[in-house]
């Protein structure tokens, strides 16, 4: 996914010359292609993640489109004051990358476990939110993003995630929902991120006759898509590699509540999220490995009501 995501960066500032490339002393054998084509549009600031989102803020005050690109939760959790009131509060055009979200730095254990970052970031005023799931999905929410003026999460996986989908997702616009598989069942799975392809493998390996979507946004959610959705299915399983608490079940949970309150749904359907328990594994693995211990797997028996 990382080497998709700059590949598209790196198309898209060959024809956008506000495209600037701000990296925290990490992206070697990925970010050369960019810095060598682009050296005046790109700096590395070093281990001082504060002072790159700092950096980056007064870069989009003179006009760039400014990209952070660093690992899981230190261009986020290390620098949420700097992302409130430099970025958010000023309506600046940064867009932060984190490469390696949920256990995809598994082996290094918990300081670079990135499980917590959407629920904190979901709260900052105008920033949005992206969880791409494959590197088809990450190549288009680069484009959207080199052409929205505003500041964005792109959370990224780490490396060698397979593609998912079969088109190019031309039509793909901020907020939308994709679906991935339709089936007659009165039962949907709902997939954020790189776990996606996990969820995918599952219900094909065991035959399970279920509708499947994809949520390459958080924040914003398309509001007539989930009206759809919760119309359409008597049950709604949510996967996700996030603490349970301010993540993707959470911010669907919460629009659906607003949903039916408005009177646009009759009831809302049974929801099941599986995500992290609110603690902390203080373990090393694989990614799987650690997912596997957090409880992120299915079961034939969920499929059922």
């Amino acid at each position: 996914m990382r080497t998709a995501f700059i590949k598209q960066l790196t198309e898209e500032a060959k024809h956008n010359d506000k495209i600037f490339l701000v990296v925290g002393d990490l992206g070697f054998s990925v970010i050369e292609e960019f810095a060598t084509l682009f050296p005046n549009r790109y700096i590395n600031t070093g281990i001082a993640e504060q002072n790159m989102i700092g950096v980056s803020a007064g870069l989009a005050r003179e006009g760039f489109n400014v990209y952070v690109y660093s690992i899981g939760n230190f261009p986020t959790q290390r620098c949420m004051e700097q992302i409130r009131y430099d970025v958010c509060y000023h309506e600046l055009s940064v867009k932060i990358i984190s490469v390696g979200g949920g256990y995809a730095y598994g082996s290094l254990g918990a300081s670079h476990h990135a499980t917590e970052e959407i629920g904190m970031l979901r709260t900052i005023p105008g920033i949005v939110i992206c969880s791409p799931a494959d590197p088809v999905e990450a190549r288009k929410i680069t484009s959207i993003s080199a052409n929205y003026d505003g500041a964005m999460y792109i959370r990224l996986g780490k490396a060698g995630e397979p593609i998912i989908h079969t088109d190019d997702l031309s039509h793909l616009t901020i907020g939308d929902i994709i679906p991935i598989k339709q089936s007659t069942s009165n039962i949907a799975l709902l997939a954020s991120g790189s776990i996606l392809d996990y969820s995918v493998k599952f219900i094909k390996e065991n035959e399970i006759d279920t509708s499947i979507y994809s949520l390459p946004f958080i924040k914003p959610l398309n509001k007539s898509q989930l009206i759809e959705i919760a119309s359409k299915y008597k049950k709604i399983i949510i996967m996700e590699e996030h603490q349970k608490s301010g993540g993707v079940g959470s911010a669907i949970l919460e629009q659906l509540c607003d949903i039916q309150y408005e009177g646009l749904i009759k009831y809302i359907p049974t929801i099941q999220r599986i995500a992290i328990d609110d603690k902390f594994y203080s373990l090393s693995g694989s990614q799987q490995y650690l997912r596997n211990i957090a409880g992120l797997t299915l079961k034939k028996s969920y499929f059922h009501i």
